[in-house]
């Protein structure tokens, strides 16, 4: 099973309060996903939210850490531990107010960049080596950034988020069929 297994994580809070607020965008990718594979995320295991399928000839694990954001690590650790994989099966999708709303990159490896759930998933896999998608969510324009990502973004951002939703679905797809490389080329382009 390890050797045809794919994991994409989505980081984002549990809990009502905090559904299509900025921080939730990775949860919102993964929903997204879910729906068109027909994959259910709702099984618990590993203090996560998870689901089992197949695309592309591989198996694929669709994981919801349910933890608070910058406690997001330890779900992730142990799936990947649990199932064995190597970290290049491995794609988080997160939120970044590095980048405009709505723009997405996608990278082989890097920084947490500020980003406390990322900063939790590098501290307990010990390496920065893994794939991430991130999509802008823009600057805050206060000094309080937790109450900007906390916040539902204004409809012309959500607008912008919806349609980077849809992107990055298409980049997480193209990650599985064609892996990080030619993923990188066709959606960082823009």
């Amino acid at each position: 099973m390890a050797e045809a297994t794919r994991i994409v994580v989505g980081l984002g809070n549990p809990g009502n309060e905090y559904l299509n607020t900025r921080h939730n965008i990775g949860f919102e990718v993964i929903d997204s996903l879910s729906e068109q594979l027909n994959i259910e995320v709702r099984k618990r295991k590993f203090g996560a939210r998870f689901g089992l399928g197949e695309f592309s000839d591989k198996k694929l694990i669709l994981l919801k850490p349910w933890r608070y954001m910058n406690r997001s690590g330890h779900p992730v650790a142990t799936a990947v531990g649990f199932y064995k994989l190597d970290l290049t099966d491995l794609l988080v999708v997160s939120d970044d107010m590095a980048l405009p709303p709505g723009k997405i990159r996608i990278r082989s490896a890097g920084s947490a960049g500020g980003h406390n759930g990322l900063a939790d998933v590098i501290e307990k896999l010990g390496t920065e080596k893994f794939a991430r998608l991130r999509i802008g969510i823009g600057q805050s324009g206060r000094e309080n950034a937790v109450d900007f990502v906390l916040d539902k973004p204004q409809k012309q951002d959500r607008e912008l988020l919806d349609e980077a939703i849809q992107r990055a679905k298409q980049a997480v797809l193209s990650w599985l069929e064609n892996g990080i490389e030619v993923t990188m080329n066709k959606f960082n382009s823009g």
